[in-house]
């Protein structure tokens, strides 16, 4: 655990601030569910709630089917993170903080089907490498909120993004959203 030196008083009603420069590097916004944990040593730990980390080895069986069937880079994303990944190169996005842009598709509920010489293509990742030649980008919706993404990219000419291939992210994300709704 990493010392901030930040010393905050809780108030009369139990509360306590996080302060905003711990918020923005966290991604913490108002409204963003924490889980409360405590250990032995009588630490509290607050850590962002992930409803899709809860099913994080049913979304790697997942992103590993979708990848085997298309021969593409799958990825399943929570709103913060990278939450599985397979396919070639998947070992660059498992576990790392989503981009800027991929967090806003999210949040605006779209759905992005891009081809090769199509222009603006979503990063995945910040520190992204570069950008896939095709992708298909679509929100997990779980009992009306968009709480993550399933993608699939491709790289060159062959792997063009079609009805079919749209089809298929657009069905997983709305299996993914049903099983958190249970």
């Amino acid at each position: 655990m990493k010392a901030t030196g930040i010393v905050r008083r809780i108030d009369d009603l139990g509360r306590v601030v996080i302060p905003k420069e711990i918020r923005r590097t966290l991604r913490i916004k108002e409204g963003t569910p924490l889980e409360i944990f405590t250990d032995r040593e009588g630490e509290i730990i607050l850590k962002k709630y992930s409803p899709i980390g809860e099913l994080s080895i049913f979304a790697k069986e997942y992103a590993e089917s979708l990848s085997q069937s298309t021969g593409m880079l799958s990825c399943i994303t929570d709103h913060d993170q990278v939450v599985a990944a397979a396919g070639p190169g998947s070992k660059e996005f498992i576990g790392k903080m989503i981009s800027h842009q991929l967090e806003g598709v999210i949040n605006d509920r779209e759905s992005k089907c891009l081809n090769t010489k199509d222009r603006g293509k979503i990063p995945v990742v910040d520190e992204q490498p570069d950008v896939s030649s095709s992708q298909v980008i679509h929100p997990i919706i779980a009992a009306g909120d968009a709480i993550g993404s399933v993608i699939l990219m491709g790289k060159g000419d062959k792997d063009i993004m079609g009805t079919n291939v749209k089809l298929l992210v657009q069905t997983a994300a709305g299996f993914l959203g049903r099983q958190m709704e249970q």
